[in-house]
Order: C-alpha cells, then sequence, then structure tokens
C-alpha cells in the first residue's frame, strides 16, 4: 500500500471514515446472497425519540380536568379554543397543534396512537431504559442483541441492504447476528471513484493480505467486494431526487434517503433512525417553545415520507416510539421530569388508523404511578409484537421477546 494512503486515508477513499458507514458482523456474510427485488413482507421504519416524550403533550387528553390542573402553563386546551388549541381527534383526545401535518394521516384511516405505553417496570435513567426498550428485555442488561435483529433472524439469508439504520451508528435494537449498517446519509454509503479510488481499492488488498488472522484477511476483502458491488448494482438503481420538497432538519433528510431505499427495490426490510432533543425538564412550553419545535420538525418529515412513498405507503409500517414518558404534573421549571409511559404513533399499510388505541385511565393522583406518573397501561412489547406479526408474518415472537407473552393481536392492524 502507498505510503500516501495510510489506514485512515484508505477508509476515506472508500467512503467509509467517520460516521459514514458502520457494519454490523452479519453484513459481511449475506451481502450478496439473496435478490433484493424479491416481493418482500411489509417493510417497518422505526423512529426512536429520545429524551423521553411527554404523551401528555404529544396527544393530549385536553377534556380532563385533571390535566389541565396538573398543568397551569403547559396544557394544551381543547380544540375551538383558538388557533394554539390542540387538534381534535376524539371526544377525550387532541393531537399537539404542532403536529397538524400528521392530521390528514389520522383522518384517513393511516395513523393510530397508543397511549400509556412503556416499560413493564418503571425506569427513569435514559440510558437503562433506552437500552431495555431496544433490547426488548426489560429489566436484563446482560443481552447482547436487540429486538429488531432478533426478528431479522428468522431468515438465514437477506438483500446487503435489508435492514439499514440512517444514523451514525447503529442503535440498540438492530445489534446482533442478522446483517445490518449504519450510515450517517445514503450518498455517504457511495464508493468513490477516481484515481484516487483506485488507488484505495489496490490498498485495500495490500492492508488485509498481510493479515494475519485468516477471519481478519477474508472478513476485509469481504467487506470491499461486497460494497463495491453494492454500490454499482444496487444503489444505482435508486432515484436521484423527490418531486416531493422535504423540510430542512436531519430527521428529514434521513426519512428521504429511507424512502429512496424502499423505493429503489433493493430489499429493504427493515429501517431505523432518530430524533433526539425530548428532555424537556425546564421551559418545555405548550403550542410554542421546545417541544413544540420538536413535533414541528417530526410531523415535517414524516408528513413529507408519507407523501413521498404514496402508494407505497400501503407496505410500509412507521412506529414512532420513546424510552419513557414525563410527570403528569409540570415541575418548578415549566417542564416535566422523568416519567413512565408515554404515546407511541403506528401509520401506514394496514393500520386500523383513526383511533387512540388501548387502555387509558384517570390522571388523578391516586391513579398514577408513584402518585405522579402515567402508567405503563400498555408494555411496549405488546405493540411492537402485533407490529411484527403485521409486518413479518410467522415471526417466532417468544425468540424476539424472551420471557413475555404477547397478548392477542388489540386490533392496531385491519385483519388480513
Amino acid at each position: 500500500m502507498s505510503a500516501s494512503l495510510s489506514r485512515r486515508g484508505l477508509l476515506r477513499a472508500l467512503g467509509l471514515s467517520g460516521a459514514g458507514l458502520v457494519l454490523a458482523p452479519g453484513f459481511l456474510g449475506r451481502a450478496l446472497a439473496a435478490s433484493p427485488t424479491t416481493p418482500a413482507r411489509r417493510a417497518l421504519v422505526t423512529i426512536f425519540l429520545r429524551g423521553g416524550v411527554d404523551g401528555l403533550s404529544l396527544v393530549p387528553p385536553v377534556e380532563d380536568a385533571a390535566y389541565h390542573r396538573a398543568r397551569p402553563t403547559l396544557a394544551l386546551k381543547p380544540s375551538g379554543s383558538g388557533s394554539d388549541a390542540a387538534l381534535k381527534l376524539d371526544d377525550r383526545f387532541g393531537l399537539h397543534p404542532r403536529l397538524e401535518p400528521l392530521l390528514p394521516l389520522w383522518r384517513e384511516g393511516q395513523l393510530a396512537i397508543l397511549h400509556g405505553v412503556g416499560l413493564p417496570t418503571p425506569v427513569r435513567s435514559h440510558f437503562d431504559a433506552q437500552d431495555f426498550v431496544e433490547s426488548g428485555t426489560p429489566g436484563r442488561k446482560s443481552t447482547p442483541d436487540g429486538w429488531l435483529n432478533r426478528a431479522l433472524e428468522d431468515e438465514e439469508d437477506g438483500a446487503a441492504l435489508r435492514a439499514v439504520a440512517l444514523q451514525p451508528t447503529l442503535p440498540r435494537a438492530l445489534f446482533g447476528s442478522a446483517g445490518a449498517l449504519a450510515m450517517g446519509r445514503l450518498e455517504e454509503f457511495r464508493l468513490r471513484g477516481g484515481r484516487r479510488g483506485e488507488e484505495a481499492t489496490t490498498g485495500f488488498s495490500a492492508l488485509y493480505a498481510g493479515a494475519v488472522d485468516e477471519a481478519l484477511r477474508t472478513t476485509g476483502q469481504g467487506a470491499f467486494d461486497a460494497l463495491s458491488r453494492l454500490d454499482a448494482e444496487r444503489l444505482s438503481r435508486l432515484p436521484s431526487s423527490s418531486v416531493v420538497e422535504y423540510p430542512k432538519g436531519p430527521l428529514a433528510q434521513r426519512l428521504r434517503d429511507i424512502a429512496k431505499l424502499l423505493k429503489g427495490d433493493v430489499g429493504l426490510e427493515v429501517a431505523a433512525t432518530e430524533l433526539g432533543g425530548w428532555d424537556t425538564h425546564a421551559a418545555q412550553g405548550a403550542a410554542t417553545g421546545v417541544f413544540a419545535n420538536r413535533c414541528r420538525e417530526l410531523a415535517s418529515a414524516l408528513s413529507a415520507f408519507a407523501e413521498d412513498l404514496g402508494p407505497r405507503l400501503e407496505h410500509v409500517t412507521v412506529v414512532v416510539l420513546t424510552e419513557f414518558g414525563r410527570t403528569v404534573r409540570e415541575n418548578g421549571s415549566r417542564g416535566t421530569d422523568h416519567g413512565v409511559g408515554s404515546a407511541m404513533l403506528v401509520l401506514g399499510g394496514g393500520v386500523r388508523g383513526g383511533k387512540v388505541h388501548g387502555r387509558f385511565g384517570s390522571l388523578e393522583p391516586a391513579h398514577l404511578q408513584d402518585g405522579r406518573d402515567v402508567p405503563s397501561w400498555t408494555d411496549v412489547r405488546a405493540p411492537l409484537a402485533e407490529v411484527l406479526r403485521a409486518c413479518r408474518p410467522g415471526v417466532d415472537l417468544a425468540k424476539v421477546f424472551p420471557g413475555f407473552t404477547p397478548p392477542a393481536p388489540s386490533g392496531l392492524f385491519a385483519p388480513t
């Protein structure tokens, strides 16, 4: 390898440096195993809202007097109370006004909401709660893999772009033996050409040719071979642009890339991404402010994504989830603290939308978790299991969620 091309320079020349691409171990062995154009199951897209979303602001119970008493500055008013009032969903719940771009999906029956969703036992640490939700094994820190990865293990082989995370690092939910990769942006995945790229090709082989470990040598060359062929054979089919104008922001960019992969028929079965900024301990705001800004970013990106997919949305299910909710009562800093139950959004094909599903009880202190939090009336694994039943019929749920027996389907999806 040329002295002018260091290992870091080699990766940069290949376009794999920094946050560009992260490979899960199983990716390399399966990279070219299956045809990406084989008719697939319904694709699953997850969006993890990191920080702990205040479900009572996302989908406020605007007709509940206890909600208004607990939140003198944060409670949203019922529909019809002015421009900053909640958007009417039903006789009990409203939608945050900055989520208005999602209202057409609700009215068309493509968006469903669950309330009071969370871990079965309160966990108020961001790190632990995210770990338990994404591993799918609450209370067990030793689980090495994630629920999404285990859901992919029902097939031995798959397309190289079968599972993709559009974010700088692979999320906990995709840890495991099934092939998965992460990239900051789709364009960072393309191998760069020109003389520098040719030098990188030669350098890559040289870098691994002298490896003492045969597995390292084989894996390294296999990675390059797979990525080279993927670039030529798969990514060349992706649409270069979208007729839909996406808003600015990282989530919109990531969803646009996921839409490209879905429309490009590259064999994508699972995609994951995230949006942070939901840890609203102070100055949370009601119809305006920090929380409202996050809502606007989420809703505008999701709306553009749905419009971009068009009829393809019927073959895609999107799940928006978080690690925990917030306290019912606002704090002295006009914010909310770490809680338990929150809201989950599910949209796309087969969803029985236009309805708030599941149980939601009283917000009077006597009915709350520890007298302060929305309880986990629904174990987060239950709707995730129902989503997997719809997206991946025949999936082994006992393997995906060990130690958990999913309840009978709640009606989140229409019968097939």
